[in-house]
Formats: structure tokens, sequence, C-alpha cells
């Protein structure tokens, strides 16, 4: 199984949420923005490079939610809470972001593995 990463990436109080456009079954739909962990690459450095190619600013990895979720047979998801550190997150690969409070998660169509990690986020405590 290869290692995929999310970011929560948190912000007073509200969560980023990113809208894929690709492939054709995920479109529209959204994730935590991340990606595949390569090869001699710990899951921090992943998340770290992921976040600044899809979204152009740089975050830091404040703690891991509990627990893992298989995407398809051969990917597993590990989700990070990530802060910003510089930058504002501008969508490169997905067509839309959006910054989500407690009461808003369920306003957007979550992709299947993100959604066991929502209710880890803590928001608003």
């Amino acid at each position: 199984m290869r290692s995929v990463v999310g970011a929560a990436i948190v912000r007073d109080g509200q969560v980023l949420a990113a809208r894929r456009t690709f492939p054709a079954q995920a479109a529209g739909r959204w994730e935590f923005p991340g990606g595949k962990v390569e090869p001699g690459e710990s899951p921090e450095q992943a998340l770290v490079r992921e976040v600044a190619e899809e979204l152009g600013c740089v975050v830091a990895v404040r703690r891991w939610l509990p627990g893992q979720v298989a995407i398809g047979e051969r990917h597993v998801l590990t989700v990070a809470v990530a802060e910003l550190v510089t930058g504002e997150p501008t969508p490169t690969e997905h067509d839309a972001v959006r910054w989500l409070g407690p009461t808003e998660l369920g306003s957007v169509d979550w992709l299947e593995p993100d959604r066991p990690f929502l209710e880890h986020l803590g928001l608003g405590e």
C-alpha cells in the first residue's frame, strides 16, 4: 500500500476544502489537499511539498489525525492538521477552495476517504 497524505489546513476555526477537477468520478467533489508520499520522503515532507505544489503556500504539520483510510486497493490515506506558515491558498490543481467552519462541513460533497477525518478536526475547540 502506498501512503497518501492530506492536509486539514486550519485557520480561525475553519478548515480548507479543495474541489477536485479530475479524475472524472471525483470531479466537483471536495477533499483535503495533498498527495502521494514519494520514496525517501517522510509523510510530513510530502504534505508540505504537495500543498506548495497544489496551493502555492507553505504549511507546517501540527498533528496527525487518528486512523487511516484505504483508497482503492493500492493507497492508504492519513490526514494531518496543518497551519499556514506563508502565503494564501490559491488552487492550481483544484478549481476552487473554501474555508469551512464547524457547521459548514456538511455543506460540500466530500470524497469518501476524507469523510472519517472530519469528526476529529476539533474546529472551534
